[in-house]
């Protein structure tokens, strides 16, 4: 896991509550805030999920040329 996916997260779970939050005391500028801050937070783990992959690709590569050297 890297720092992207545990912002993504944290910031999914802090705009659901936010949003929440908004909604029980009939506040729309909360709710629309934490509605933000949870898809900036989906977005924020796509893009470390897209980090994370690549790296394992990488690794995946790195061990198969060594393989392919020995």
């Amino acid at each position: 896991m890297n720092k992207q996916q545990i912002k993504g997260v944290t910031n999914q779970v802090t705009g659901s509550i936010k949003k929440e939050v908004g909604r029980m005391t009939g506040d729309s500028s909360t709710t629309a805030r934490g509605h933000a801050t949870e898809i900036k937070g989906r977005l924020q783990k796509g893009v470390g999920d897209a980090r994370e992959d690549v790296r394992e690709s990488r690794e995946i590569a790195r061990e198969r040329k060594a393989r392919r050297d020995l």
